[in-house]
């Protein structure tokens, strides 16, 4: 008996892509901001300054009311220790004298070498100088140069992860093939052409 069935059985198909897990990273940058602040030169200076006071000159010339008044007062004052000197000494002669000396001719000799002594003579106007002052110089340098500012701006370094991936892509499904490799059945089978009866012996 020759074989009426064929059994085929196909088996499944899987493709699978794999990718690997990554760590990108993008690279930081950085900006350089330079910024300069100008400098300079400056010279401060203040001349020698002179001072000169002139008001005792002024008052050796020409004297105030209240400077001549004090003026006066001590000239009196003066005089009056002159005058009281004079009758002191003239007084201490009479007490020294003996008899028979002529004292008035001592006083006349003494009064007049006072008078001799005591008529003005030449005097220099102003007879008081300026007072003179100064207040000395100055000056000042001052040297500022450039300055350079820097401005760093920098940006972090980033990282991104990605996982693995894992595609599994079926191709091709299991699956059994029944194929009927006989020939035509016929009913009844008298109908084959080839039909043979079957010879059955009692």
């Amino acid at each position: 008996m020759r074989q009426l069935i064929e059994i085929t059985s196909v088996p499944i198909e899987i493709e699978m892509r794999t990718s690997r897990a990554q760590l990108q990273y993008t690279r930081g940058t950085a900006e350089l901001e330079v910024s300069r602040d100008k400098g300079g030169l400056s010279i401060k200076s203040r001349p020698i300054q002179l001072n000169v006071d002139t008001f005792e000159m002024r008052q050796s010339i020409v004297p105030t009311a209240p400077r001549s008044i004090e003026q006066a007062a001590q000239k009196g004052q003066q005089t009056a220790y002159s005058a009281t000197a004079a009758l002191a000494q003239e007084g201490e002669l009479y007490l020294k004298a003996k008899i028979g000396e002529n004292v008035q001719a001592q006083l006349s000799k003494t009064a007049i070498s006072k008078e001799m002594f005591s008529q003005p003579g030449m005097t220099f106007i102003p007879s008081e100088g300026p007072e003179i002052d100064w207040d000395p110089g100055e000056m000042n340098i001052r040297f500022e140069m450039d300055k350079l500012n820097f401005d760093w701006r920098v940006n972090q370094t980033k990282f991104e992860f990605i996982p693995g991936d894992i595609e599994i892509n079926v191709k091709q499904k299991a699956e059994v093939i029944i194929k009927y490799i006989g020939g035509p059945l016929y009913v009844p089978p008298s109908a084959d052409p080839d039909y043979e009866p079957v010879d059955v012996k009692a």
